[in-house]
């Protein structure tokens, strides 16, 4: 069954970077853990891409970031001090915890061009772990369980699913993986968490008889489920069990009014440190005052 259908809204991150904002969604803030999911691209940057595309240094507390591409490179940097970039079918796992800061630069774009397109998913902490020690790690090859089974060839990104558990560190009940499917080819719905979601990133599927096509997460119940491609396409299947309430102001996530605002003072007065390799700017603080939302189920 469909709980919800969501629909990827354009947004421009600047600097010629547009985004499908997936969640948070109005009706549907988290599906599981997942708090935050953002369809990046497709987009061709030309050689010479101006420096204005990059994600400068920002600031993160209480969640983790997963970055997954299909296509393209991005060098990741961080205030642990970590340099690592980015490839097709690997993932950058980054837990923020009490607060850690990065950047994301197009540089092997900026040299010789590139097609961008991926998925960046934010994943909120439980409650007793919102303040743990920051942490990176990268995860490609056997951390990455793959499987090639009846047209579907599939890759775990997070967490247990399809018998098969990958090498991210995650912190409450979860799975995440990249289906991709040939035309007619048909894959089951992982079950045995409270809330699950598909989301086509190409392509076409069917689902209850109905067709979607790219760009529309649908929010599932917990029954039984399968989803058949009638194209060739590229899906996302998330879901996990949920971690209660959490506010979400910019790029902070917490189960607290009162540390969302001490971070928010703290980027502000300049008390979190920008990444050793990468401090010269940074992103502020919106002018605009931003909504404070409110995210259950």
């Amino acid at each position: 069954m469909i709980k919800m259908i969501i629909e990827q809204r354009r947004r421009s991150l600047g600097g010629g970077l547009e985004v499908g904002r997936v969640l948070p969604f109005a009706k549907q803030r988290m599906v599981g853990p997942f708090i935050f999911f953002d369809h990046m691209g497709p987009l061709d940057l030309p050689p010479g891409a101006d420096s204005q595309v990059d994600v400068r240094p920002h600031p993160h507390i209480g969640l983790s970031t997963v970055t997954y591409l299909f296509s393209g490179d991005v060098m990741h940097r961080d205030s642990l001090g970590y340099e690592q970039a980015i490839r097709p079918q690997e993932v950058n796992w980054m837990t923020a915890g009490r607060g850690i800061t990065h950047s994301e630069r197009f540089e092997h774009a900026r040299v010789h061009g590139d097609h961008l397109h991926g998925i960046q998913a934010w994943v909120a902490l439980p409650a007793e772990q919102e303040e743990i020690a920051p942490s990176f790690s990268h995860h490609a090859g056997l951390d990455l369980p793959q499987w090639d089974h009846a047209g579907v060839v599939g890759q775990l990104i997070a967490g247990s699913a399809y018998g098969l558990t990958a090498g991210a560190e995650t912190y409450s009940p979860l799975f995440y993986a990249h289906l991709d499917m040939a035309q007619g080819a048909t894959a089951e719905i992982p079950g045995g968490y409270e809330e699950r979601a598909i989301y086509v990133a190409t392509g076409a599927v069917e689902f209850a008889g109905t067709r979607y096509e790219s760009g529309k997460m649908l929010v599932l119940g917990s029954g039984a489920s399968r989803v058949r491609a009638l194209d060739r396409s590229r899906v996302m299947v998330l879901g996990g069990d949920s971690v209660g309430e959490r506010y979400i102001y910019w790029n902070f996530v917490s189960s607290s009014k009162d540390r969302l605002m001490q971070a928010i003072t703290d980027w502000k007065a300049g008390k979190m440190k920008l990444p050793d390799a990468d401090d010269a700017e940074f992103i502020p603080l919106p002018d605009e005052p931003l909504p404070l939302l409110r995210a259950t189920r």
